[in-house]
């Protein structure tokens, strides 16, 4: 089990570091260009892993990193329907998307129970993490099964509003990426300085930042639209 351990974090760290340098190429590079669709798609695939291995570790090791499970399948199921949305047409959206939405209320009425379980002990944790820290990913989670629904409920889903469903899955798969090597686990390599400088949640306030613009300029914006190059 130890050897197990040990290869699952240490994929877990490297697949996850490759998907935040895979994230920031994207947002750097012309958007929906080759090189775009390329680290893309190497986003996809090392976010996806990165997010099934921590679901594995937060079973495995319950005790200290019981959210991690729920973080990940938050982070499988924001980058498969973020990919499944750059790629797909109206005719084939529902039956993926239910699998998705139903994973998401699953998700969300779990963190839910684990947030007000925590508010039960006097130190309003369970299992290492604030009330608080549940919450927030039962928002996250919460936001997605909203706009699951959205996606399946739509007559036709036109490229503007796809491509930015496909933004706001993808940006928010990096921002868990990031916070968890910033300011989470990973934020333990940095300096003790450096840690409560409060420069590590810069990447986090980027990505937001990046992700509005972008979405309000393919929702509102009058100018080219960014077209998603299909994997």
């Amino acid at each position: 089990m130890f050897i197990f351990l040990t290869i699952t974090t240490i994929a877990h760290i490297a697949t996850g570091t490759i998907a935040v340098v895979m994230g920031a190429i994207t947002f750097a590079v012309r958007k929906g260009g080759s090189h775009h669709a390329n680290a893309g798609r190497v986003f996809t695939i090392t976010m996806g892993l990165s997010s099934c291995l921590g679901a594995i570790l937060g079973l495995i090791k319950f005790d200290t990193f019981y959210i991690t499970f729920h973080a990940g399948v938050l982070g499988m199921t924001l980058v498969i329907s973020g990919w499944l949305l750059a790629r797909m047409r109206n005719r084939r959206r529902y039956a993926s998307f239910g699998a998705v939405a139903g994973v998401n209320a699953f998700n969300t009425a779990g963190l839910i129970a684990a947030g007000f379980c925590a508010l039960t002990f006097p130190d309003q944790t369970l299992r290492g993490f604030a009330a608080a820290d549940y919450f927030f990913l039962a928002g996250m989670a919460g936001v997605g099964v909203i706009n699951d629904l959205v996606v399946l409920l739509r007559k036709t889903l036109t490229d503007r509003h796809r491509i930015a469903q496909h933004i706001w899955r993808m940006c928010l798969g990096f921002f868990i990426a990031a916070g968890s090597a910033f300011t989470g686990p990973g934020a333990s390599i940095f300096p003790q300085a450096v840690r409560d400088s409060g420069i590590l949640s810069l990447p986090e306030l980027t990505i937001i930042v990046l992700m509005l613009f972008w979405l309000f300029r393919i929702l509102f914006g009058k100018g080219r639209r960014v077209q998603v190059k299909q994997a």
